[in-house]
């Protein structure tokens, strides 16, 4: 399975311009719906993404890697390709993901209970 669809990447490509534009111009950050939802399905790992910086492999979104505090933040695509949890399993994407929030809304909802609730 590919991790992340071509659509997703456009996605995730247009919204980190949208970002760095509004960056630029110093005015206040967007807060994106996630575009893509990955875990490992033997791990307590999840990421929902929102945006992709067009000159590197990093993306931006909620990270929660089953420590117990959700952050947002960068991570790179090239390291979650090569992840594996507890059995060997490899990074996988949530087929049946569909944001009916904000990444702020999701962080808030995680931080709360000490995990990615989606």
């Amino acid at each position: 399975m590919t991790l992340i669809t071509k659509a997703q990447i456009d996605q995730l490509l247009a919204n980190g311009l949208a970002q760095r534009a509004v960056i630029d111009r110093q005015d206040q950050a967007l807060d994106f719906k996630p575009v893509v939802k990955l875990f490992t399905p033997d791990a307590q790992c999840t990421w929902l993404l929102t945006e992709i910086d067009e000159s590197t492999d990093l993306a931006f979104g909620l990270c929660d890697l089953g420590l117990g505090c959700p952050e947002l933040g960068y991570v790179s695509l090239t390291e979650l390709r090569s992840v594996r949890g507890q059995l060997g399993l490899p990074v996988e994407r949530d087929l049946h993901f569909d944001a009916d929030k904000t990444i702020s809304a999701y962080g808030d909802e995680a931080r709360a209970h000490g995990r990615i609730i989606a």
